[in-house]
């Protein structure tokens, strides 16, 4: 639903294009990320990475308390697809890929969308990621769900395919538009 990059936040704070490039190469990865996302904290991962570039020490802080700069905003079509299920009286889930302390500032800011859902399970509340099987297992567990009953969209073929393989029916999100006419031939949304 939403668009997220390191690149949304660094390109503010590093003006020259080859540092930035270096920088997101080699320094704020999307490896080191997606700790945060398994349940590390912050303040462990930060001075782990400040540890082995301590040139880029202050950089590297910044990305915790403006973590909500690399969230640009949502993809456009998506919050409407969002409201259209939840006015059709489809019931929505989320299983989202996030940090546990990034995610309560994000929740709260974005409410409005986020209270349309029943539950949302977040990776770093329960230490385990997208595509791992277990965070499948519990989400379906969870929502009350059997093989066949949900249809799960990502924007990661391999998390798509890790949803199938746990039973789901799994969509490749590639855009608001094409997402809109699959779930309108499923007979999920009106035309």
């Amino acid at each position: 639903m939403f668009d997220w990059h390191p690149r949304n936040l660094y390109a503010r704070l590093i003006p020259d294009p080859a540092a930035l490039e270096d920088f997101l190469a080699r320094v704020v990865t999307f490896e080191w990320h997606s700790q945060h996302d398994a349940g590390r904290p912050f303040a462990e991962t930060s001075a782990e990475l400040a540890a082995l570039y301590p040139e880029h020490v202050q950089l590297i802080a910044e990305y915790g308390p403006r973590f909500g700069e690399t969230i640009p905003g949502p993809i456009p079509g998506s919050i409407e697809i969002v409201e259209a299920l939840d006015d059709a009286g489809v019931p929505l889930f989320a299983i989202t890929n996030f940090s546990a302390e990034f995610w309560a500032p994000f929740r709260v800011e974005n409410a409005a969308i986020f209270d349309r859902f029943r539950d949302i399970l977040v990776s770093g509340e329960e230490r385990m990621v997208k595509p791992d099987p277990e965070i499948f297992d519990l989400a379906m567990r969870r929502f009350g769900m059997g093989a066949g009953e949900a249809l799960f969209i990502d924007d990661r073929a391999d998390n798509v395919a890790a949803g199938e393989d746990a039973g789901l029916i799994g969509h490749i999100f590639r855009d608001a538009p094409t997402l809109r006419a699959d779930l309108v031939a499923r007979g999920l949304l009106k035309d």
